[in-house]
């Protein structure tokens, strides 16, 4: 079964830090793309940090370049976001995303979500 978790989210106060964790099952973890996504209320769902397979390439969303940086472990399935500097701009649902385009067969899977809430 496939399954992605999420923990690590949470309160804390403008400048503050957090390290998001999604641990996946359930599919190859290391030929995914994995991605983390954010929904805020009232606004679309954007991309926030995406990483390749390959642990190259990491891309950012602009407004969290420098702030925040995406990691993956493949040994323990899981990928990481550490957000640092966080501003009240911030807060959203945080989601997990792992994607994989195989011989034209497209695999796409999520999390349940963190809220991460950035208030003093």
């Amino acid at each position: 079964q496939v399954q992605l978790v999420e923990s690590g989210g949470g309160l804390v106060q403008p400048g503050g830090s957090l390290r998001l964790s999604c641990t996946a099952e359930g599919f190859a973890f290391s030929t995914y793309v994995m991605n983390w996504y954010r929904q805020a209320p009232g606004k679309e769902r954007e991309l926030v940090a995406a990483m390749p397979s390959t642990g190259r390439s990491t891309k950012y969303a602009d407004s969290v370049k420098g702030r925040f940086t995406i990691s993956r472990d493949n040994a323990k399935n899981t990928v990481y976001l550490r957000m640092s500097s966080l501003k009240p701009d911030d807060t959203a649902v945080y989601y997990c995303n792992a994607f994989r385009v195989l011989i034209g067969i497209k695999s796409d899977y999520w999390g349940q979500g963190t809220q991460v809430t950035v208030s003093a």
